[in-house]
C-alpha cells in the first residue's frame, strides 16, 4: 500500500512531464529551446562562469557573437529581436548582468523581448554560503534578481529541480509579453542531467476567449461603422504583436486614414494609401492632427504617451478614444481581457462594411529630395538630410540615435523598410550595438546607422565586430564636435557639450588593418554625392563634418521644449546666448 506522499509524487512527476520526456544535460535543454524559439544566434562576453555553456552553445550549433562589452551585447540583442522576433545575450554573475541592466531595462520600456542569461555561481556555493567573486561578498546572493526583476517581466535562478519548467516559462513570458526576461544558470549544474520535455516548444499567441471576443469585435466594429471620420493610431505593439497587415487591411475597408507614433515610424508602409504621417501632438503635419484629434472614433493600438510621443503633452485624443493592447481592449467603460491583438483586427475587419469615397488628407514631404543647394558649398544639416532621402530604397533597415540624426523621422520610406531606435529609452548609443544585431538578424538586407559624433563614441568598439564579421552596413556620422542636441537644451558653448576629437575615418583601419571598408570625409554636397555613389559590397564610413550650432529645426523645438519641461520658468536655459534657436 502506499502513503499519501507516495501517490502525491507521483501525481506531481507525471503532471510535471506532460507528455513523452526524454534526458537531456541542462545546458543542452536551455540551447535546444533557444533554438526552438528561433534565436540562432547568441550575443555576450565569457567569463569563468559562463564558459561551460558557451561550450554547450558551440557544440548544439547555437552561433556566438561575442561583443566589447556588455551593455553593447544587450543593445544588439535588442536590435536582433526586432528583426528576428526575439533574442538573446549570454554574461557572467553580477558584473555581467549589471554591465547588460542599461539595455534590458531599454528592451523592457521599449518592448523587446530579450532573454539575459547569466552564467552565475555555483550551486553549491549558494547552499553552502562560499564567499565568490563577482558578488558582493557579504553572503546574499539574490541581490542581482532582484535588480533585474525591475526591468524583466521575469526571473529565474535555474536548478536541477526547475530548469525545465523555469526555461520554458522564461521564454514563453518574453515572447508572449513582448518583454525582457533574467536567468541565472549556476555554473556546476550546466551538465547534470534532467528528465525534459521531448516535444518542440511552441511559439503561440494564446487563443482569445471566444465570447470576450466576439463582443469586444462587435463593440469596436460598432463604434467604427457609425463614425465619419474615423481613424487609427499604431504605436509599436503593432509591429512586435505581427499586426500591421491586418491594421492596413481594417483601414483598407473603412477608407480610415492610419497615423503612427515615433517609435512606430516604418511599421506601416508610407506609401500605403491610408498613411496620414507620425503622430506627435502638436508637433504633427496638420494633416496628421486633423486625421487624429478630429476623428469621431479612434482605434489606439498600444499607445503610451510620453513627452517625446506627444508633443510634449499637447496631444489631444478624442475622449472615446478605443484602446487596444496587446492583450486587452478598452471601449468606453468595457473591458476585455484574454483577447489578442491579431485576432480582434480581424474579427473587426470582418465585420466593418466596406467603405467607399472617404476623402483622405494630404500629406506634404517632411524632408524634399533634391531641393539641397549647390553641391559645392559647406554641406548643412537641411541639405545632408535632403540628399539623404534620395539615398533611401526598398527594405532597408535605418538605425537612428538620439540628437539630430532623429531627422530621420522626417523621411517618406520607401515599402518594406524597417526603423530601429530607441525612443522612449533614449540611451545614447544604443544604435552602434544594436545595428550589429540587426546584420547579424538579417544580413540580406541593407542597414543604414544614422548616428551623430557624441552617441558613436559611447559604443564606438562594437565597429570593430562588425569588421570581424564583414558585416557591410552603410554608416553616416555627423561630426560637430559634441551633443548637438544637448546644446539645444542649454550649454549652447559650454565644454561639457564638448567631444574629443576623433580621426573617424580612419576607425574601419584602426580595428581592421586589412579591411576593405570604404571611408569619406565629407564636407559639401558634392562629396557626400561621392560617397553615396560607392559600391555597398563592403563596410561604408562616411564621416560629414558641420557646423556644431547647426541642427534639424524639428531638434531645436523639441530641444527648446523639452528645457521648459525640465528645468521650469527660472531655469538657466534663460540666460542669454544659452540655448541653440531656430533661424528667423
Amino acid at each position: 500500500m502506499t502513503t499519501l506522499a507516495e501517490r502525491m509524487g507521483d501525481r506531481a512527476q507525471d503532471a510535471g512531464r506532460g507528455g513523452e520526456s526524454r534526458t537531456m544535460t541542462i545546458g543542452d535543454f536551455l540551447v535546444r529551446r533557444l533554438q526552438e524559439a528561433g534565436i540562432g544566434h547568441v550575443f555576450g562576453v565569457p567569463g569563468d562562469f559562463n564558459l561551460e555553456l558557451l561550450r554547450q552553445m558551440e557544440d548544439g550549433g547555437l552561433k556566438w557573437v561575442g561583443t566589447c562589452n556588455e551593455m553593447n551585447a544587450s543593445y544588439a540583442a535588442d536590435g536582433y529581436a526586432r528583426l528576428n522576433g526575439i533574442g538573446a545575450l549570454a554574461v557572467t554573475n553580477a558584473v555581467g548582468a549589471l554591465g547588460a541592466i542599461n539595455g534590458i531595462a531599454g528592451s523592457y520600456a521599449e518592448h523587446v523581448p530579450v532573454i539575459l542569461i547569466a552564467g552565475s555561481i555555483p550551486l553549491r556555493s549558494i547552499e553552502r554560503g562560499l564567499g565568490m567573486h563577482h558578488t558582493t561578498a557579504d553572503g546574499t546572493w539574490d541581490r542581482f534578481l532582484g535588480a533585474l526583476a525591475q526591468v524583466t517581466a521575469a526571473e529565474a535562478r535555474l536548478t536541477p529541480a526547475n530548469a525545465a519548467t523555469e526555461i520554458d516559462r522564461l521564454i514563453l513570458t518574453a515572447w508572449r509579453e513582448k518583454l525582457p526576461v533574467y536567468m541565472e544558470l549556476p555554473s556546476d549544474i550546466a551538465y547534470l542531467e534532467i528528465e525534459v520535455p521531448a516535444a518542440r516548444l511552441a511559439l503561440a499567441e494564446p487563443r482569445s476567449d471566444p465570447e470576450r471576443l466576439k463582443s469586444c469585435a462587435a463593440a469596436i466594429a460598432d463604434q467604427l461603422s457609425q463614425a465619419k471620420s474615423p481613424a487609427i493610431l499604431v504605436d509599436r505593439d503593432v509591429d512586435q504583436y505581427g499586426a500591421a497587415t491586418e491594421v492596413m487591411g481594417l483601414a483598407e475597408k473603412l477608407q480610415a486614414p492610419v497615423a503612427v507614433t515615433g517609435p512606430a515610424k516604418g511599421v506601416i508602409d508610407e506609401t500605403f494609401a491610408y498613411y496620414a504621417g507620425i503622430y506627435n501632438g502638436k508637433a504633427s503635419a496638420p494633416a496628421t492632427i486633423q486625421a487624429v484629434e478630429e476623428a469621431d472614433c479612434l482605434l489606439s493600438l498600444g499607445y503610451r504617451p510620453i513627452d517625446g510621443t506627444s508633443g510634449d503633452y499637447t496631444a489631444k485624443l478624442p475622449a472615446s478614444t478605443i484602446r487596444a493592447r496587446g492583450h486587452s481592449v478598452d471601449v468606453g467603460q468595457d473591458n476585455y481581457q484574454a483577447v489578442t491583438l491579431r485576432e480582434v483586427l480581424r474579427a473587426v475587419t470582418d465585420a466593418v462594411p466596406q467603405v467607399t469615397g472617404r476623402a483622405m488628407p494630404h500629406l506634404a514631404a517632411a524632408i524634399p529630395a533634391g531641393a539641397h543647394a549647390d553641391g559645392s558649398a559647406k554641406l548643412t544639416q537641411a541639405a545632408y538630410w535632403e540628399t539623404l532621402q534620395g539615398y533611401l530604397r526598398p527594405g532597408d533597415v535605418l538605425l537612428t540615435d538620439n540628437g539630430t540624426s532623429y531627422a530621420i523621422f522626417g523621411f517618406k520610406l520607401p515599402p518594406k523598410c524597417t526603423v530601429v531606435a530607441s525612443v522612449i529609452w533614449g540611451s545614447i548609443g544604443y544604435s552602434v550595438g544594436a545595428l550589429l544585431g540587426t546584420l547579424t538578424a538579417a544580413p540580406q538586407r541593407r542597414h543604414l546607422l544614422f548616428i551623430g559624433d557624441g552617441s558613436f563614441q559611447e559604443t564606438a568598439q562594437e565597429l570593430s565586430t562588425m569588421l570581424r564579421h564583414d558585416c557591410k552596413p552603410v554608416i553616416f556620422l555627423i561630426n560637430n564636435g559634441g551633443y548637438t542636441i544637448e546644446r539645444g537644451y542649454m550649454g549652447k558653448t559650454a565644454d561639457y557639450n564638448d567631444i574629443a576629437t576623433w580621426a573617424y575615418t580612419e576607425l574601419p583601419r584602426v580595428f581592421r588593418p586589412d579591411t576593405t571598408a570604404k571611408s569619406f570625409l565629407v564636407k559639401t554636397v558634392a562629396d557626400l554625392e561621392k560617397a553615396l555613389a560607392a559600391p555597398n559590397d563592403s563596410l561604408v564610413f562616411v564621416e560629414s563634418v558641420m557646423d556644431p550650432y547647426d541642427a534639424p529645426a524639428s531638434v531645436i523645438h523639441s530641444s527648446n521644449n523639452g528645457a521648459e519641461l525640465d528645468y521650469g520658468p527660472r531655469g538657466p536655459q534663460h540666460r542669454g546666448n544659452e540655448q541653440l534657436r531656430p533661424a528667423v
